[in-house]
């Protein structure tokens, strides 16, 4: 029996990366899912490969009608929602002199923003046992130069999972985050500032990595499969780190 059969799910940022690997790996599990983007073309993409397994929807999540229409989708399917894994969003390189307010509440409005948003408007249409799973990172719980606003960020996310998980256990709600850490990604790529200049960058993270590689984008799916799945069913308010040991060693 697969994990999430016959399960609706909701993931946000799923046209590309670890969003996703993480439909790819949902369908593959059973599960429908709902699938946010910021961009029509990459939607039309996620359509064409998943077909009727997934429903498409164009949003950004610092929007809040953006989130209205998402979730109009989701209750048109009369469904509900039994896994959540709210990961859209982002971040950019800036030096503490640099930060301006344009970049410091363009990573809130999205990181944070939208991760609260998103999983209170899905709150009516949570099923028992329904599962949030939240995109973390691995940076919540160290220090990086020129990337503190992000970090900061998802620190927030990080103990968002940790209340969250308190307000709706109850419910038979689960809540708890996945931390990746150096992805092979194109959104990683885009931190540098030239195409150039990405090798270099991809270079040194891996080199600060224990097991000295990125991760794959599948590694992250498998582990947050693990935490929307029944084998997660004794964990909640927990941080999964998925980082080849950047963060523990």
């Amino acid at each position: 029996m697969a994990d999430l059969a016959s399960k609706t799910a909701l993931v946000t940022g799923g046209t590309s990366g670890i969003g996703l690997a993480v439909v790819r790996r949902f369908v593959e599990e059973g599960a429908h899912v709902v699938v946010t983007g910021r961009t029509a073309e990459k939607l039309q993409a996620v359509k064409s490969e998943f077909g009727d397994a997934v429903t498409i929807v164009q949003g950004d999540v610092s929007r809040i009608e953006d989130l209205d229409d998402v979730f109009a989708a989701v209750g048109e399917r009369g469904s509900g929602l039994d896994v959540v894994f709210a990961n859209a969003g982002g971040g950019e390189f800036a030096a503490l002199e640099d930060i301006t307010w344009e970049h410091f509440s363009s990573t809130f409005e999205s990181n944070v923003g939208g991760t609260v948003f998103t999983v209170q408007k899905a709150l009516p249409h949570l099923n028992q046992g329904a599962a949030i799973v939240l995109t973390s990172s691995n940076i919540d719980v160290k220090g990086s130069a020129a990337f503190s606003v992000y970090a900061a960020s998802k620190a927030a996310v990080r103990s968002f999972a940790r209340s969250w998980a308190a307000e709706l256990v109850d419910r038979g709600i689960r809540v708890n985050s996945v931390a990746p850490g150096p992805i092979a990604t194109p959104g990683l790529s885009g931190l540098a500032a030239e195409p150039e200049q990405a090798e270099a960058l991809l270079g040194g993270l891996a080199a600060g990595v224990p097991m000295r590689r990125l991760g794959s984008p599948e590694e992250i799916a498998d582990a947050v499969l693990y935490l929307s799945s029944p084998r997660s069913s004794y964990v909640t308010g927990a941080e999964l780190y998925v980082d080849g040991g950047a963060s523990q060693i």
